[in-house]
């Protein structure tokens, strides 16, 4: 394993940048279960061994591959993963009671093939239970030894205080990157009072702040985002426009220059960007090596400023499922 930089969420000690798993379930494009389990072998061996999972992705098929991949090396992964949105027939549900949690936890770790999982998220805020139930029952996971930490995803700045006084939460991950920011920053003024550790997904605006975009046609799997929506694209791909120019002066590419200016938020922000390509892992990881000043990060913000981006993050089912 190779040594790079490293981060703390609550108790855990992590790499600076770890890898999101969720397109390996075929969100975007098809599944290759033997590519993905060699992308998480290869990036092990590279030093990121923080994995990002949900039991929702591909209906319980990416805990199922990471259990494949990183059997007899549970000691070597810290593995992370999430509950509460359930797949009906009329799209996404929200369940934060406390006896789902106890029933999705056990689940996952069947899955998974693990005792434990070492960073448990509430998927998204279920609005009809309290938080505080939802964080005691996921804390008597805690006791029980089914996991070390806990944490939150998309949770509004009053819920994650909330929360935080029925038990330590290690973590909240949000969507944060140059393009959309807006949300996360107000959700990271509340996580740094607290010292809570800030796990940023989609940091690379899914897809737009890569050089592998240039048209609607290069990502037809995300046209449903309001992001690709041809209103939108035009917008949105003239403030890449100006992240790529910025890029080639300092000779690295486009997804090196937005990865490098999350990490440059502060050592409290741990990105997550997904694939399944171990080219693009690499050129990812890149970034740990790009280290920017304060006036390249004032030169970045100046550029796409936040709510600059045209579309909302998700569709309108989905976005009523954030921030609570």
């Amino acid at each position: 394993m190779v040594a790079i930089e490293q981060r703390k969420l609550g108790s855990l000690t992590v790499p600076a940048m770890g890898l999101g798993c969720m397109s390996m379930s075929s969100i975007y494009g098809p599944a290759d279960d033997a590519a993905s389990i060699a992308l998480i072998h290869h990036a092990l061996e590279r030093g990121v061994n923080l994995l990002d999972s949900a039991d929702v992705y591909g209906n319980g098929h990416n805990e199922e591959l990471i259990a494949r991949a990183i059997k007899g090396r549970r000691g070597e992964v810290i593995l992370a993963t999430k509950f509460g949105q359930k797949r009906g027939a009329d799209g996404f549900a929200v369940d934060g009671s406390p006896s789902y949690v106890q029933s999705a936890c056990d689940a996952s770790l069947k899955r998974l093939g693990v005792d434990y999982v070492d960073l448990y998220y509430q998927h998204r805020v279920d609005p009809n239970t309290p938080i505080e139930d939802t964080v005691g029952a996921m804390a008597k996971l805690v006791a029980e030894g089914k996991v070390r930490c806990i944490g939150l995803s998309e949770a509004a700045p009053d819920t994650i205080r909330r929360a935080h006084k029925v038990h330590p939460i290690a973590a909240v991950q949000t969507e944060f990157s140059l393009l959309y920011r807006a949300e996360a920053e107000a959700t990271r003024r509340a996580t740094r009072e607290l010292g809570i550790g800030f796990v940023a997904y989609s940091p690379l605006g899914r897809g737009f702040l890569t050089d592998a975009v240039k048209t609607v046609s290069d990502a037809p799997a995300r046209r449903m985002m309001p992001r690709y929506a041809d209103e939108n694209f035009a917008h949105n791909r003239a403030l890449v426009d100006k992240i790529e120019a910025m890029a080639r002066t300092k000779g690295c590419t486009t997804a090196q220059l937005a990865l490098a200016w999350l990490l440059a938020q502060g050592t409290d922000v741990v990105p997550i960007p997904g694939t399944k390509r171990t080219a693009r892992f690499d050129e990812n990881l890149g970034a740990l090596s790009l280290k920017l000043g304060t006036d390249d990060v004032a030169e970045l913000d100046a550029a796409i400023p936040p709510g600059a981006a045209a579309g909302a993050r998700y569709p309108a089912a989905a976005m009523a499922h954030l921030q609570h």
